[in-house]
């Protein structure tokens, strides 16, 4: 009687672990400088005046701070490409993980339209004539292509995207600084335009409260260091360096930058107030180069800025992609969604978060800058409901940890402040998202277009949340009950 030998089962395919601790560091980076820096810096001052601006981009930073660190303390101890959603259903309620999970994956797949809208009117700089569906047919190609060869193609495509800005930013600043002491010619500017009209604040409490939501909007993409922990060579050693230089980096960028701008352009300079997509030559960091005598300036930042938006949606591909097919393997999408191809990569939930990127060729029928405004406002605000999110699954990660009586020194990264640190950043992601209906609503009228567009994200989150928790039956997880296990890295190596 001959016994039959099974087969040895293939195994399955992994997601690749490719991204190395440059990448992390760039990939944050990356997704943080862009069109809120070179572009609505300039309105910022513009509203605020010079320290206005600072005051309100140094509080957004510092709340910046304490949501990295919060997501860091989970990511370094369990990396998971679902990241979000995966936390918040494991230390919060599973339906709660379910809204997170397809609110970061609308943001960021919304996030792909928009900029590849705003890539089709940069692009028209030099091509006025051109069509906005080519581009956008172009455009799209590329982030996929990126994103479909492998992760490490991500990785390194991210890596020199984000180093094009920074050494835009870099040369800005130093110029920036010569100008003022005026050893690149004319006088020195020195502070007098900190003391000119209502400076160094402007335009009051309103005023200033506006400036905060656009700084909230700027710094919006530093998250994705928590997806790609999940990819990560050593995420106990790269997302903890990651954050502590991103951090530093971002918020001396953003400051000093404002800090140059407000010194050598005036806030009462009418074209500040123009710093949009549609008119690179008011970008105050055209201005300023121009000042300068660089001629070839407007050009210049106008290449600098399509590689942001571009950068920008190669960051939105990714980072949607991944949190589809964590849905899916936790059984919150379609199982098709959480296959992967022979490279590791999530090739079915790529492509459907690219057909949906093609919501970017409504511009062909609609107009470029109208189709970018709507984009854009249908995820911003899902930005600031995923920080929420963050800062309340940190809260219930420690309280869950110190209630099983776990030892914190296992915690290969700890986040400083705790409880302060997500309960300060849950306020004013609170502050943020109730404020934004202000720039909305004036005595004379309300913007009801914009005021839908912008908040139709909130019923839409809580649509997902209570109906899964209404057909599932899901409660609040018990402190001793969250699982701290799975997943989790029991040492340094790499995977």
């Amino acid at each position: 009687m001959s016994s039959t030998v099974k087969p040895t089962p293939t195994p399955e395919p992994q997601l690749r672990a490719g991204l190395r601790a440059r990448h992390m560091t760039m990939i944050a980076l990356g997704g943080s400088i862009g069109t809120g820096l070179f572009l609505a810096s300039g309105g910022a001052v513009a509203n605020a005046g010079p320290g206005g601006a600072l005051l309100a981009y140094a509080c957004v930073g510092i709340m910046v701070y304490f949501l990295m660190t919060s997501l860091g303390e989970m990511a370094t101890y369990m990396p998971d490409s679902g990241s979000f959603n995966t936390y918040a259903a494991r230390f919060v309620d599973p339906a709660f993980g379910f809204a997170m999970g397809w609110n970061f994956w609308y943001n960021w797949a919304v996030t792909i339209a928009a900029e590849l809208s705003a890539a089709t009117i940069i692009i028209k700089y030099w091509f006025p004539e051109s069509s906005s569906f080519l581009w956008s047919l172009l455009f799209l190609a590329l982030i996929f292509l990126l994103n479909i060869l492998s992760v490490k193609g991500y990785g390194e495509s991210e890596y020199w995207f984000a180093m094009i800005k920074i050494v835009v930013v870099l040369a800005f600043l130093v110029i920036g600084v010569l100008m003022i002491f005026g050893i690149m010619g004319g006088e020195a500017i020195g502070f007098r335009n900190f003391t000119i009209g209502d400076a160094p604040f402007n335009g009051g409490l309103l005023a200033f409260i506006g400036v905060f939501m656009a700084a909230g909007f700027s710094f919006q993409g530093t998250e994705l260091i928590g997806v790609a922990a999940g990819e990560s060579e050593n995420p106990r050693e790269h997302v903890p360096r990651a954050i502590r230089q991103v951090f530093w980096r971002i918020l001396i960028f953003y400051i000093l930058a404002i800090l140059v701008i407000g010194l050598i352009i005036p806030y009462t300079t009418p074209s500040l107030l123009g710093s949009d997509l549609s008119d690179i030559g008011v970008s105050p960091f055209t201005l300023i180069f121009e000042k300068a005598g660089l001629a070839f300036a407007a050009a210049a930042m106008n290449a600098v800025i399509l590689s942001s938006v571009l950068s920008a949606g190669n960051s939105g591909m990714y980072a949607s992609t991944r949190v589809l097919y964590a849905l899916a393997r936790s059984g919150k999408a379609p199982k098709m969604f959480g296959r992967l191809n022979s490279r590791g990569i999530p090739q079915n939930a790529l492509i459907v978060t690219a057909a949906f990127g093609m919501l970017a060729f409504l511009a062909s029928l609609f107009g470029d800058g109208v189709v970018y405004s709507w984009l854009l406002n249908a995820s911003g605000m899902c930005g600031f409901i995923t920080w929420l999110g963050i800062a309340i699954s940190h809260y219930r990660f420690r309280r869950a940890f110190q209630a099983q009586g776990r030892d914190m020194n296992d915690l290969p990264f700890k986040a400083k402040w705790f409880p302060f640190g997500p309960l300060f950043a849950f306020v004013l992601c609170a502050i943020v998202i109730v404020g934004q209906s202000l720039s909305y609503i004036t005595p004379e009228a309300i913007d009801w277009k914009s005021l839908l567009a912008s908040y139709i994200s909130v019923p839409l989150f809580l649509i997902l949340w209570l109906g899964y928790k209404w057909t599932k039956r899901t409660k609040v997880i018990p402190l001793n009950e969250c699982d701290l296990e799975t997943g989790a890295r029991q040492d340094d190596s790499v995977s």
